[in-house]
């Protein structure tokens, strides 16, 4: 395994290398470079969600290289090196686990772990709850990190009803809205809301809104492929007909993901 990452580390360095390496590697920057980073970890969770297990391992190699990318430019800087962020995040999960590598034994609990974080954030000059929710995430995403982190402080509703309430008084705004400014800004107010209403019933909305786009397009497909089979183009047919196609895919799947 150390062979096989110093060798990376090796074809890493010839590529930035000024004069002997690639054009295009040596040309590239952090700013550049995160775009494909970005890229890499959703690949990984798309070959997660397939169960591709001979995919997922070269998606997995391909944001490891995104590490080792990032490591090498920071190394010519003067930053870090590779090894300085390996060390750093093995020293961060130790601390985050001290009931395995300390004293304290028994089981982590949610709470715990979300101080020590919190206590990491402190050390470093965190001086607000909200800091530290990377502006790059995805928007419903960072919604969800953002909301827990005012949960932590006591800022919620105690129930669902209160969310719930809010989204009926969020849509009607949004139905009010005379700009596109303004629809903007409501229907904004729709998601965030939408995600503090899942968040409260456990589920991650992130992870919801996947798979109910992978549920849409999969019964798009079907009704394509149906009315094919019947001779007629899914596009061309009215929308009560289509609405029936529709019905018709519904009805035939089955299981708990229908």
């Amino acid at each position: 395994m150390t062979a096989q990452l110093n060798r990376l580390l090796a074809i890493m360095a010839r590529l930035r290398d000024p004069e002997r390496g690639c054009e295009w590697d040596t040309a590239q920057t952090f700013t550049t470079i995160a775009p494909y980073t970005i890229e890499e970890a959703y690949e990984v969770a798309d070959a997660i969600e397939r169960n591709d297990m001979a995919d997922l391992l070269g998606e997995l190699g391909d944001l490891l290289f995104q590490v080792v990318f990032h490591s090498r430019m920071a190394e010519e800087f003067g930053h870090f090196a590779f090894d300085d962020v390996a060390k750093d995040v093995s020293d961060k999960m130790e601390a985050r686990h001290p009931h395995i590598f300390g004293d304290e034994g028994g089981v982590m609990e949610d709470s715990r772990w979300e101080d020590l974080k919190a206590a990491e954030r402190e050390a470093g000059g965190s001086t607000s709850a909200m800091d530290g929710v990377a502006n790059a995430l995805p928007a419903l995403l960072r919604s969800y990190k953002l909301q827990k982190r005012a949960t932590r402080a006591g800022f919620d509703w105690p129930d669902t009803a209160g969310p719930i309430e809010k989204l009926q008084e969020e849509l009607g705004e949004l139905d009010e809205a005379e700009s596109d400014d303004e629809r903007l800004l409501e229907a904004g107010d729709v998601l965030f809301v939408a995600v503090n209403i899942v968040r409260r019933y456990g589920v991650d909305p992130e992870q919801a809104l996947r798979a109910s786009n992978a549920k849409f397009e999969r019964r798009f497909r079907h009704m394509e492929r149906l009315t094919r089979s019947e001779g007629r183009e899914f596009a061309n047919l009215a929308l009560d007909e289509q609405e029936d196609v529709w019905q018709k895919v519904k009805a035939a799947e089955k299981g708990p993901n229908a």
